[in-house]
């Protein structure tokens, strides 16, 4: 009896230590006032955050993470994804500069080529037809270069869903169809995750009126939807397992999910405070260490967005607002990461 209860608190804790070192920060650049790149590697590790995702091969963010202990996404900007796929030795030549030059100092754990590409999405429906080949020249040249361990992956986002409610009846649209399904092929061939940005907040408000706020901020006191046998009490929780359901239709049931993005903005808009940022962030941490309702007791690498507000960012003012720090490294939340 004594040896049972020993195992199960072992496991009780590996489960609590699983679900905090599964969340790290994204680390965003547009703005004029932001701390330099040592003095951010620096913050995230007094902060106890010990994963970062970067939106582009940054040469002073990769210097500064130099043996830092910090496990790191890069990021493949849009705007790259043509000469990837095209320009012979373009991508052996991207790995050259942005990965083997600072491996193994830096531990790089995954490449995200692109970000939100979407062929129905007019902003990036330019970069749909070279998103695919740009991943398989970056996964060639990585192979070639005996980087085996760093996946490659690509982040998408809710939009390409044709069907999201209830969730267990969650499918990609007919239109992204035949641009998504070879991407998941590619990814169940080499073992590599599905990244999804999940934003409860754009969901909310651009549908307040069915949508309940204690819904979005993981405080609703109950149910809320009833699908067959599971039960969703967050939107959360339903957004993912959406995504999960159309991956099984897809042929990438065994896929896992690594929420590559999820904020809230704490200016800008009724529902964007400090507190409903707070809530929200405190609350979706501590919520992923324990999975979904579709896959229970399997902790959610997730990336919460941002470190930092961005007073340069374009859009919507509460785009600027989605850091969890100010630019003078002040905490917004006073969240414990560790």
């Amino acid at each position: 009896m004594a040896s049972a209860a020993i195992f199960l608190l072992l496991g009780l804790l590996m489960s609590t230590i699983t679900g905090i070192q599964s969340i790290g920060v994204c680390y965003g650049t547009l703005g004029d006032n932001l701390p330099s790149a040592p003095e951010v590697v620096q913050l995230y590790q007094s902060s106890g955050i010990n994963r970062m995702r970067i939106f582009d091969p940054n040469p002073a963010t990769l210097e500064a993470l130099r043996r830092s202990g910090i496990r790191l996404i890069v990021g493949v900007p849009n705007n790259d994804l043509q000469a990837l796929a095209s320009i012979p030795n373009a991508a052996t030549d991207w790995i050259q500069s942005n990965v083997l030059t600072y491996t193994p100092d830096v531990d790089i754990w995954c490449i995200a080529v692109g970000n939100e590409v979407s062929p129905t999405n007019p902003p990036t429906s330019q970069f749909a037809n070279y998103l695919l080949p740009a991943m398989k020249n970056i996964q060639s040249a990585l192979l070639a270069a005996g980087l085996t361990q760093i996946k490659v992956s690509t982040a998408s986002f809710s939009q390409l869903l044709g069907s999201s409610f209830p969730p267990s009846q969650g499918s990609f649209s007919d239109g992204v169809s035949s641009f998504i399904n070879p991407i998941i092929s590619f990814l169940v061939e080499n073992d590599s995750p599905f990244l999804a940005n999940i934003y409860p907040y754009f969901s909310y408000t651009g549908d307040s009126q069915n949508i309940p706020l204690p819904y979005a901020l993981f405080t609703a006191p109950g149910v809320v939807v009833q699908d067959g046998n599971l039960q969703y009490q967050n939107l959360f929780d339903a957004s993912l397992d959406a995504i999960y359901a159309a991956l099984e239709r897809s042929g990438g049931a065994n896929l896992q999910i690594v929420v590559s993005e999820s904020g809230w903005p704490s200016e800008g808009d009724a529902a964007a405070t400090v507190e409903n940022a707070r809530t929200y962030y405190t609350n979706l941490m501590n919520h992923v260490k324990g999975g979904t309702p579709r896959r229970p007791g399997q902790a959610v690498e997730t990336y919460l967005f941002a470190m930092f507000d961005e007073n340069q960012k374009g859009g919507l003012e509460t785009e600027r607002h989605f850091g969890l720090f100010s630019p003078s490294q002040q905490s917004k939340y006073q969240i414990a990461f560790n």
